[in-house]
């Protein structure tokens, strides 16, 4: 059963969420949904670009407040 994580990025700048998200990745099954938050708003553009390169799907991006919520599910 796929399992949905949080990471908190929030407070960190680049690259550290896309860093935080690529450490989740790495412990995460095939599925899963992760979802980052985070306040750097360059993490919107930088978090979908790496993971359409890697092959994982976007599920969704949002701005809400100051902080960003990029929920990304592991592919392979």
């Amino acid at each position: 059963m796929a399992e949905k994580r949080i990471i908190d990025a929030r407070g960190s700048f680049c690259p550290g969420p896309l860093m935080e998200l690529i450490a989740g990745m790495k412990m995460a099954s095939v599925g899963d949904e992760l979802e980052v938050l985070s306040t750097d708003k360059g993490s919107a553009a930088d978090v979908p670009e790496w993971i359409k390169k890697v092959g994982h799907e976007l599920i969704g991006t949002r701005e809400e407040n100051g902080v960003w919520y990029i929920t990304v599910r592991k592919a392979k």
